[in-house]
């Protein structure tokens, strides 16, 4: 059994080593598998994303061991070795621990350890979805991708303090498009003729909006950063809803500045708004009809046994914590309340069939007092 020093050196080990991985991103090709990467895990921290990519850059979908069997019926093949990830240690504050640590929180993050999961690959069992399965197919269709740019495009002009407009993009000398901080303006060159590259100029600019718009901690940053940066996070949204723009994005994504802090604040960056941008995405293309809905296998509930009933209750249940936008969360509690309401009227069919099979068991009977009487 390893002592607390050899634990200790394993988990500077595997920051250690994300951080090398990291910095070989200025090669395109690591650079795109990581960005890929980061649009697959954009609900995690910045932290883990890089642990997951350090550990295994092909990984798609992590979960625990338990969760892939109770909520996803797939089980961890044997001999597959676990991706960890840190995951927070919260304890409940003493008074004494209040005053040293100035703070009035009753709990607080005393340290991390670290969990193992394992990626969809290193699982065998039933199909998993994701929300690209769904959107891909139709976003490949030119129409779906000037739909999902005019709603984006109205969202921000109509939802935000930005301007949104198009020019002709012989005025824009070579350019695609640009952010003006000053007036709060995104200008896009609106006769592009390829759909995808039109809304992939958007985020862009809209990255930029977040970025190193005035009220941006970041604006200062270097051109060069800020570009590589914007066009980063235009590619994992555009990877998102499956749209592949890495002949375009990586030609000069891959110059990132080579010193170690600077890369990492620029990912955690990026991470930031690329988490935004997704969500945004996945709302607009929900309104459009273009996502269709996760459903359950069998559509009608009536059909299934009960024990595949108890199944997509506990799999919706994990489906809500693990929602990312309040549509998808209410989405999911909508079907979980179609679920326990057949689970309901099954419980309830089965009491009334068991009365009628045992009538000679006596019923409680209820006094004015509201006593029961045996």
């Amino acid at each position: 059994m390893p002592n607390k020093a050899d634990v200790k050196a394993w988990k500077a080990q595997l920051v250690a080593q994300a951080e090398q991985q990291i910095l070989k991103l200025t090669d395109s090709d690591r650079f795109k598998q990581y960005l890929n990467t980061l649009a697959k895990f954009h609900h995690y921290s910045a932290r883990n994303i890089d642990l997951i990519y350090a550990q295994n850059p092909q990984a798609t979908q992590v979960a625990g061991f338990k969760q892939w069997q109770t909520a996803f019926n797939r089980t961890v093949n044997r001999g597959a070795k676990a991706i960890r990830i840190a995951a927070p240690i919260i304890k409940k504050l003493t008074p004494a621990e209040k005053k040293r640590l100035d703070t009035t929180d009753e709990r607080a993050i005393v340290g991390y350890r670290y969990l193992p999961v394992f990626d969809v690959a290193q699982t065998s069992g039933e199909p998993v979805l994701s929300a690209k399965d769904f959107v891909k197919e139709n976003l490949a269709d030119h129409q779906n991708v000037t739909s999902l740019y005019n709603a984006f495009k109205d969202y921000l002009n109509q939802q935000t303090d930005l301007k949104v407009s198009e020019v002709p993009l012989a005025t824009l000398n070579g350019a695609k498009g640009y952010f003006q901080p000053s007036t709060n303006e995104i200008v896009i060159g609106g006769d592009e003729p390829d759909n995808a590259l039109k809304l992939k100029t958007l985020y862009h600019e809209y990255a930029h909006s977040q970025l190193h718009g005035l009220k941006s901690a970041f604006k200062d940053r270097p051109r060069a950063y800020q570009e590589t940066q914007a066009e980063a996070v235009a590619y994992v949204a555009m990877q998102n809803i499956g749209v592949d723009t890495s002949n375009y994005s990586l030609g000069y994504v891959a110059t990132w500045a080579k010193d170690k802090a600077v890369i990492h604040s620029a990912l955690s960056e990026i991470q930031q708004v690329s988490n935004k941008v997704i969500e945004l995405s996945d709302g607009l293309t929900k309104q459009l009809g273009l996502q269709e809905a996760k459903k359950e296998p069998e559509h009608d509930l009536k059909k299934l046994s009960a024990h595949d009933l108890n199944k997509s209750y506990q799999s919706l249940q994990q489906q809500i914590q693990q929602a990312t936008s309040p549509q998808q969360k209410a989405q999911f509690k909508n079907q979980l309340n179609d679920v326990h309401q057949e689970i309901s009227e099954r419980t309830q069919k089965q009491l009334q069939a068991f009365v009628e099979q045992n009538p000679k068991i006596k019923k409680p009977e209820v006094t004015n007092n509201l006593q029961v009487r045996r």
